[in-house]
């Protein structure tokens, strides 16, 4: 760990791209829609990065999926705004698809509390990740994504870095090339969206980035094991109105009944699936 925490402060201590000046100064004196037009101008340069790094979100997502059809989980570890980002992924995979709390599961350095508030020299420890992810008991079957706009953050690096030596699955999404995150991990993936247009705030282009590929790789797995049928998120949870009138109009539109003799069969079975399922299996 040592020798980990070294590399990482000698990365930190060159520009990264994500550090280099923006391409536009004097912001304070822009108007209100010169700065929308300039923020936007950056932010569409984040589909094309993002584009670029398929082949590699393709192979890490397709290095999960075995692990998670024998029981293994995905965990996404970050600090600050990447942290904040993979919290979120994972909090709405289980009303989006039905799945366990358990199967994808976000850690951000400092814990809850620094989903809302800033927590002062959390993501500095480059051992504090690997002892949050071990109060999770994880096991060889296990995935452990670091997300780190930076790629040297100590507490995202030392617990990619420690999981990739117990064995597990590793994986990272990072704004900047040959970081120390992507030499500890298995599959690096590396989003070079350029420098941010307020110098350093990687909340903007390099967040949005992270987004999408976090985006892409839930909701590939998703599919793969097996949560959609056609297009539709036939196992989502009923956890609200509006979910409810999503699922019964699936069961209107595919078994040709009126809607309320379809919201009284969602409600019955609790999921379009079911719904379906049943239907089908009286054929």
């Amino acid at each position: 760990m040592y020798l980990c925490t070294q590399i990482t402060n000698a990365a930190m201590r060159k520009v990264s791209i994500t550090e280099q000046p923006s391409h536009y100064d004097h912001l304070e004196q822009m108007t209100i829609g010169e700065l929308l037009h300039h923020i936007n101008d950056e932010d569409a340069m984040v589909a094309d990065a993002v584009q670029k790094a398929i082949p590699q979100i393709e192979a890490l997502v397709a290095a999960i999926e075995p692990r998670m059809k024998k029981g293994g989980r995905l965990f996404y570890i970050g600090a600050g705004t990447s942290g904040r980002l993979g919290v979120l992924d994972a909090s709405e995979l289980p009303p989006t698809f039905g799945v366990p709390d358990t199967w994808v599961q976000g850690l951000i350095a400092g814990g809850d509390v620094a989903l809302r508030h800033a927590v002062e020299k959390a993501e500095d420890s480059p051992e504090q990740g690997w002892r949050d992810l071990l109060t999770h008991q994880v096991s060889v079957d296990d995935t452990v994504i670091g997300i780190a706009a930076s790629g040297t953050t100590p507490y995202v690096v030392g617990a990619v870095s420690e999981s990739r030596k117990h064995g597990l699955l590793t994986g990272c999404i990072t704004s900047n090339p040959q970081t120390p995150l992507a030499e500890v991990s298995d599959y690096p993936i590396e989003t070079i969206v350029g420098p941010e247009f307020i110098t350093g705030s990687s909340r903007m282009k390099s967040g949005t980035a992270q987004k999408m590929v976090l985006n892409m790789i839930s909701t590939s797995l998703m599919i793969r094991l097996g949560r959609v049928k056609g297009n539709r998120m036939v196992k989502m949870r009923l956890s609200n109105a509006k979910l409810v009138d999503r699922g019964t109009r699936m069961i209107q539109e595919s078994l040709g009944i009126p809607y309320e003799e379809a919201e009284k069969c969602l409600l019955e079975a609790g999921s379009v699936d079911r719904v379906l399922k049943g239907k089908n299996n009286k054929k």
